[in-house]
């Protein structure tokens, strides 16, 4: 082996050492497996084997680099020879054969064909297929390996060229064992497990709290507490002064005057509770023509009748009762049913004895059944008489006895003018013990009935209302549209004299300024002394005080007939009106005095409600009956159920515009 020197000849020694690096490579690489033979090239360079230290190991070629730029570029350094020794120069290197890098692993075939100028020696592992079929090892664009010339130009660093490998696909195995469990996932770890528990400790129980409570947390808490009753005597009678000053400090402040806590939920809304029907009368075309609950307040007794038979009507009628604590109730099937032979106008129960129910027929009699009785449950009737009503009965109403406890006398209007009172007979019969009559005459002058000519027949009755703070004062309302005070103490007779057994009195002492049409219905205030109610069918709503003939306000509420106006028992400023149109006004007058608070819909088909009752007992409960033959039970929203702090000093306001 020959390199190039400045000095000439390279010795012997000087070449082993150089070519030691080769032979470890040689060994490192382990022997190669011996390629095919390949044909022949010519060689381009002159004839006679030489080693190139140009090739693909790195390490020798940067050895060969570092020694010749130490040297400026033009050949390798100096190097000492031994003793005796004479340096000849070497001849030019030979150039590399134009196929790519030297390799230092070929096997000794190999070589033998570069050095006679075969270009297709065996490839490197790591090469392309081509290359192990005889392809030619790629090189520059435009050169030819086989020239001299490209192949000085492919030799030198620029024949080693940038090369991007091929991605490597790794193939997941989670992915492959989701898809054969058909499991949809987007972690690879484990179902979660839950549960739901209406507690966190570990054991359920019962118990206000969630936590666990520890034995020692229970001996702690059993343990006597230690009281430092010196400490508390001596705090108390340090602010014992400031204590009482600030309590009589606070009694005498009115700050709070009028004020109720209220510790019932507020309900805003109104409810039906129930739809009682009676489906034969229904089938008859019946109406309901009275409502009323009995003394303990869980039985509800309708009447059926008609109200627009005109002067006489010979139909089956009857009366229903239902027990609303019941727990089977049926509203279509009442608990009782009572056969009437003639329509019933109006009823009312018993205001002790819860069994005892007193209605009016429109032949004019009267009737007393007694609910305990199954078999035959009447057991007082007036019959047909001279000192029964001639006209059809429109309101009962019973009185209690001065005389006796455990009784009660009964009192009737009717449209004949006859007010009657009646008492009970051993013999099952109702006799009459005093009674009164409307007569035309007798109405104060100012207020006289126009198309009645002075001292012709009575005047009709329609309705009925007893004070409840004045003994013997009530109201009746009149077909002529008057509402007329009237008293039980009237000594004058009345004129002309009927005939009965009993002379009947004139009770009218004042008469009110009359609405548009016939009264049907008066109610006196249970909170207010002066005040009464009424209405008719010019559909409005009088407030009247009985010191005053004109009313203290009118209210229209409905464009038809107002049938039925009632005072609430627990609220002295709310009161219901049933109308023509088929609807329930429940006032506050509280709220307003121009229109209704709440108006409920007693049916679909527009049926006139002709009666409703409050409950005295259950005061949330408010009954009202209809043209179509049910009775509905609705419960009051507590609005309508509780006084507020100041709201009888607003009635009384209403009463005294009296004095303006």
């Amino acid at each position: 082996m020959e390199l190039p020197s400045q000095g000439g000849p390279v010795p012997a020694l000087h070449r082993a050492r150089l070519c030691r690096p080769l032979r470890a490579a040689i060994l490192t690489l382990g022997t190669p497996r011996p390629s095919p033979a390949l044909p022949p090239v010519p060689a381009a360079g002159p004839a006679g084997p030489q080693r190139s230290h140009g090739g693909s190991d790195r390490r020798g070629r940067s050895s060969l680099s570092q020694t010749q730029g130490s040297n400026g570029g033009a050949g390798i350094g100096r190097t000492a020879l031994p003793h005796g020794a004479t340096a000849r120069p070497a001849p030019p290197p030979r150039a590399l054969p134009q196929h790519g890098p030297a390799r230092l692993t070929l096997p000794l075939a190999g070589r033998r064909a570069r050095r006679s100028g075969d270009v297709t020696a065996r490839p490197f592992p790591w090469e392309p297929k081509a290359r192990a079929a005889g392809a030619p090892r790629a090189g520059i664009a435009g050169t030819d390996p086989r020239s001299p010339r490209d192949r000085r130009a492919l030799s030198g660093p620029s024949m080693f060229t940038d090369r991007t490998a091929p991605g490597a696909d790794v193939q997941s195995l989670w992915r492959s064992a989701r898809s054969a469990r058909c499991e949809a996932k987007t972690c690879q770890t484990g179902k979660i497990s839950t549960a739901e528990a209406a507690a966190q400790s570990h054991t359920a129980r019962d118990a206000a709290v969630q936590t666990e409570q520890s034995k020692d947390a229970v001996q702690d808490f059993q343990q006597e507490v230690q009281v430092d009753y010196t400490g508390l005597l001596s705090f108390l009678q340090r602010v014992e002064d400031a204590v009482i000053k600030e309590l009589n400090k606070n009694w005498k402040s009115h700050a709070f005057d009028g004020f109720e806590v209220n510790w019932t939920d507020q309900d805003e809304t109104v409810l039906c509770l129930h739809t009682l029907s009676y489906p034969e009368a229904q089938d008859q075309n019946l109406q309901v023509t009275g409502v009323s609950w009995n003394a303990t307040g869980s039985v509800i007794a309708c009447s059926y009748g008609r109200l627009d038979d005109g002067d006489w009507s010979t139909e089956k009628s009857y009366v229903c009762t239902w027990n609303l604590d019941r727990r089977g109730l049926n509203p279509q099937h009442p608990d009782l049913v009572v056969d009437v032979p003639s329509s019933v106008m109006c009823l009312a129960f018993h205001p002790s004895q819860p069994s005892l129910i007193a209605g009016g027929l429109f032949s004019g009699e009267l009737v007393v059944w007694d609910t305990s009785r199954t078999e035959d449950p009447v057991i007082w009737r007036t019959g047909m008489t001279d000192d029964t009503h001639t006209d059809p009965v429109y309101q009962v109403h019973w009185l209690p006895d001065t005389r006796h406890r455990n009784h009660a006398r009964l009192m009737s209007v009717g449209t004949d003018g006859k007010i009657l009172v009646w008492r009970e007979e051993r013999d099952g019969r109702l006799a009459l013990a005093e009674g009164f009559a409307i007569v035309a005459q007798q109405i104060p002058r100012s207020t006289r009935l126009k198309k009645v000519a002075w001292g012709e027949a009575a005047v009709g009755v329609t309705s009925l209302s007893f004070s409840p703070f004045h003994a013997g004062v009530f109201v009746v309302g009149v077909e002529g549209g008057y509402c007329l005070r009237c008293s039980t103490s009237a000594q004058g007779p009345a004129l002309p004299r009927p005939r009965g057994s009993v002379p009947l009195r004139a009770p009218a002492e004042l008469a009110f300024s009359p609405h548009a049409g016939p009264v049907y219905s008066v109610s006196c205030s249970p909170f207010h002394r002066n005040l009464f109610l009424s209405c008719g069918t010019d559909g409005q709503v009088h407030l009247h005080s009985m010191l005053q003939t004109q009313p203290l306000f009118a209210l229209q509420l409905s464009k038809k007939y107002l049938f039925c106006v009632c005072w609430s028992p627990v609220r002295p400023l709310v009161f219901a009106a049933a109308s023509g149109e088929g609807e329930v006004h429940l006032l506050d007058l509280g709220r307003s005095t121009q229109k209704p608070t709440v108006s409920l819909k007693q049916s679909g088909s527009d049926c006139p409600v002709y009666c409703l009752e409050f409950n005295s007992k259950h005061t949330r409960l408010l009954a009202a009956g209809d043209a179509a033959g049910t009775v509905k039970v609705w419960q009051l929203s507590s609005n309508f159920t509780e006084q507020g702090p100041r709201e009888m000093s607003h009635l009384e306001q209403l009463a005294s515009e009296i004095m303006d």
